[in-house]
């Protein structure tokens, strides 16, 4: 018998399997155990009235940035960011985050000085957070200087992911630069025209680039690292990345590249607050209708941590069983496409990393509970006792 601390979860509805069950969930130490029905677990944790849960792994979500700078050139240090941004994964029902990082060829927020600084606080860091935090890699394709270093960050452990994003391209050809110059070159901390100035010198080493992107992906498949693509706006497009082994679609900008990407088997990755919003912030497609075709499978925080929860529950419509169908979007999908077969369900021997959430109004629910590896790491309220037999004992 193993001497790791076992808990009960007792008097809630738990999602087990795609099915909602009313009978006790075991842990023992870290992981969900089949020993519910059997001896006095250590610790009891009383659930009632509210849904037991997966906890949710979030594979993108850059919100973080805002806790570094919250307004244009005003930073705070990474060491606070980072603990605060902890607090909040954990209080939206995250257990599992990927901090989406750009490395890219602007100064300031999204610098290869501030990717530097911030991989090796969360590096420093990780180990004494409440949420298992790891790294999401986004190199902007144009930041030729970073790509050895980025090679080197994906031999980290944890393997990070990494994510090729281009959006300097749009910025050149589609217009984008004379919509968001303003908030470009105040992230950047540059004016307007020396913003411009550096995008023309940037964009002339275009024909580089192909070649940069072949290399750092074969680096990435030798290494082992989940390889993803970023705003593709193709089937094309989708089909190119996918031979340099980039295994899901993240944000494709049209439901046929997403549909592509659906049709060869692959996951596909959308925002949230999309969802929750009801629509795209820039004119993209709509997540909540690709998510009802079936053109896609994940739903990440993008800019906004309390979305995953939210989105699910806007899914469901106030439907119970329409929530089992669609909590997969926020949990074990993310976390097959993260290669993390440890998480993601509520099965014996997984992680026991689950929320409990008050349910009670479906339109706002609330997590009143966070476990991550069988430690409650942030309660609205006192949820856990000691079974009356255990405290007995200790008493004599």
């Amino acid at each position: 018998m193993s001497t790791a601390m076992s808990v009960r979860i007792e008097n809630g509805l738990a999602l087990v399997d795609g099915r909602w069950s009313a009978e006790p969930l075991a842990l023992r130490g870290a992981l969900l155990a089949d020993d519910a029905a059997g001896g006095v677990p250590t610790r009891v944790i009383d659930a009632s009235g509210l849904l037991v849960l997966p906890g949710i792994v979030d594979i993108h979500g850059d919100a973080f940035e805002r806790h570094i700078m919250p307004r244009p050139g005003v930073r705070f240090d990474t060491t606070l960011a980072l603990r605060d941004t902890d607090r909040q994964l954990v209080a939206n029902g995250i257990t599992t985050a990927f901090h989406g990082v750009t490395i890219s060829w602007e100064p300031g927020l999204r610098s290869v000085e501030a990717a530097r600084a911030f991989v090796a606080t969360l590096m420093a860091l990780r180990g004494g957070l409440a949420c298992d935090t790891r790294l999401h890699l986004r190199w902007e394709t144009f930041a030729l200087e970073a790509m050895e270093e980025v090679r080197g960050w994906l031999a980290l452990d944890p393997a990070p992911i990494l994510a090729f994003n281009d959006h300097t391209s749009g910025s050149v050809l589609k217009g984008t630069i004379a919509r968001k110059i303003g908030q470009m070159a105040e992230r950047s901390g540059l004016s307007q025209d020396d913003y411009r100035a550096l995008l023309d010198r940037v964009w002339g080493a275009r024909e580089d680039v192909p070649a940069a992107i072949v290399s750092l992906a074969a680096s990435a498949r030798a290494n082992g690292n989940v390889l993803l693509a970023h705003d593709e706006n193709s089937p094309d497009e989708r089909a190119r990345f996918r031979a340099l082994g980039a295994v899901a679609s993240e944000f494709p900008m049209n439901p046929e590249t997403a549909q592509a990407a659906r049709d060869a088997g692959e996951d596909v990755i959308l925002g949230a607050p999309n969802v929750v919003r009801g629509g795209s912030h820039n004119g993209a497609q709509s997540a909540g209708e690709a998510v009802a075709a079936g053109r896609c499978t994940v739903l990440t925080s993008d800019y906004h941590y309390p979305s995953p929860l939210y989105a699910a529950f806007t899914l469901a419509a106030g439907d119970r069983d329409a929530l089992a169908r669609h909590w997969p979007l926020i949990s074990a999908n993310p976390a097959r496409v993260a290669r993390l077969e440890d998480r993601g369900r509520l099965a014996p021997g997984q992680r026991a990393d689950l929320i409990l959430v008050d349910a009670s109004d479906m339109a706002h629910p609330e997590v009143v509970a966070t476990l991550v590896e069988g430690r409650i790491v942030y309660a609205r309220r006192a949820v856990e006792h000691r079974p009356v037999a255990v405290a007995a004992q200790a008493a004599e």
